[in-house]
């Protein structure tokens, strides 16, 4: 016998743009962009449309529905990419993505407002668990990492335009204008994605396990949306109605544990070692930044008198500091538990610097420093999470266990959005009222970020 050459040895590919990913990759990026430009530019002028719909009770809300609408979606279009792969669950994402989009720049009450962020989060819900199975499914788990660090690269551009186009295009034409404007994106980024949802999508063998069963995970998307939303309006209706409110609350609650109970990992609920944590942990990180990061622009704006564009600008700092956390991660070795434990010292100590934005002497800038390393945190911490969750997923679990990602990261955002919203509206809405509100809600999401680096060990 011989010993091997290396003509013998097979070909592994370690680039994400070597001919075989070429197209996922691009197509995979333009998505993110495109969902991009939408996050960063909403956010941004979240308080006009507010002011003008008559709705500043409903900001807190008015996100949360997007979020609590793409959490039942993503376990929805999580079952539909295990059993019949990926391309249709992203097609019926996009579609009602962009339809949201219309009825939001259309809306004439915040009611119908309220709905069409709804409709928009079903369409993103549904996309990116589409999108985290492809991913799964398409790359070799030693190019995961350099995948997932060029999605959070797909926010750059988004980062340092958006904001600042969504706020002149508030102020000259008005914030309708702003959804509107994000539509026609869909097309070029559509066209790019056609061969990459051409490519195989079989779906793995089924799992057996109870997380495989259609109706029975329907039921728990249910009742973990519903839950939700009923506990967000009972949670605000307690400083106006106590007693309903209180009854909602808890129902809410109730019906919220029964449907994480399902969605979730085994043992996920009471933090068990591995998957189970590793999951929760996505929902901390999203929890303390965007209860935090939701308020900056109407903190802002309503504090210290920025317009919309330079509101915005701390938005972008924070996504450009999550892109280099996110590249970072894809160049490290070491110990993933230890990177998810740096990521979110950095959201807890990012978070307490921002609070003093609001104070009166006080420069509100100090929140651009402030986020550009919460985002930075973000990127190492959520990047890792994400990438560790995949390693850790039995292949036909890859569709579920994303979904679970997903069910975390939007609900954790939901809730505290949606508490910090309520509040605002308990302390009320003058603009020292809102200041002390946001160091309120600052405090709570510092002590969210900071048991997540108390946890971050029981990832491993």
């Amino acid at each position: 016998m011989t010993a091997p050459k290396a003509l013998d040895t097979p070909h592994r590919p370690t680039r994400i743009l070597a001919p075989e990913f070429r197209t996922p990759t691009v197509g995979i990026v333009l998505t993110i962009t495109l969902v991009a430009f939408e996050g960063m530019s909403v956010a941004v002028v979240m308080p006009t449309v507010a002011k003008e719909l008559n709705a500043l009770n409903l900001y807190g809300i008015s996100i949360s529905a997007f979020l609590i609408a793409s959490l039942f979606a993503n376990v929805v279009a999580g079952l539909w990419s295990d059993r019949r792969g990926y391309p249709l669950p992203f097609l019926a994402g996009v579609v009602l993505f962009v339809v949201g989009m219309a009825l939001a720049g259309a809306a004439q009450s915040a009611e119908l407002f309220l709905v069409a962020r709804a409709v928009q989060g079903l369409g993103a819900g549904a996309s990116i668990v589409a999108l985290l199975v492809m991913i799964a499914r398409v790359y070799p788990a030693g190019l995961r990492p350099k995948v997932f660090a060029a999605v959070s690269a797909a926010w750059v551009v988004p980062a340092m335009v958006g904001p600042a186009v969504a706020g002149f295009v508030a102020v000259q034409w008005g914030w309708r204008y702003v959804f509107f404007g994000i539509i026609p994106l869909v097309v070029p980024a559509l066209a790019m994605l056609v061969p990459a949802l051409r490519m195989p999508s079989s779906p793995a063998e089924p799992s057996q396990g109870p997380r495989s069963k259609p109706l029975a995970m329907t039921l728990a998307a249910t009742a973990t949306a519903g839950g939700a939303g009923v506990l967000l309006h009972g949670v605000d209706r307690l400083h106006t109605d106590p007693a309903p409110g209180a009854v909602e609350t808890v129902a809410g609650l109730a019906f919220l544990v029964y449907g994480l109970y399902r969605l979730l990992p085994p043992r996920a609920l009471r933090f068990g070692r591995g998957l189970a944590t590793t999951v929760l942990m996505r929902g901390f990180f999203s929890a303390a930044f965007f209860g935090v990061n939701s308020f900056i622009p109407l903190a802002l704006e309503e504090v210290k008198g920025f317009d919309p564009t330079y509101a915005g600008i701390a938005l972008t700092t924070g996504a450009l500091g999550w892109s280099t956390g996110s590249y970072l991660q894809s160049r490290k070795d070491g110990e993933a538990y230890k990177r998810i434990r740096l990521g979110a010292g950095c959201v807890t100590i990012s978070i307490l610097i921002c609070l003093l934005s609001v104070l009166p002497g006080v420069t509100g800038w100090i929140a651009v420093p402030a986020w550009i390393v919460a985002g930075f945190g973000m990127g190492l911490g959520m990047t890792t999470v994400s990438v560790t969750a995949l390693k850790q997923s039995p292949v036909n679990e890859q569709g579920a266990n994303s979904a679970a990602l997903s069910v975390t990261d939007m609900l954790g955002s939901a809730l505290s959005v949606g508490i910090g919203g309520a509040l605002v509206n308990l302390i009320g809405h003058s603009p020292s009222q809102i200041a002390t509100g946001f160091v309120v809600i600052s405090f709570l999401m510092a002590a969210i970020a900071l048991s997540a680096t108390a946890l971050a060990g029981r990832t491993r």
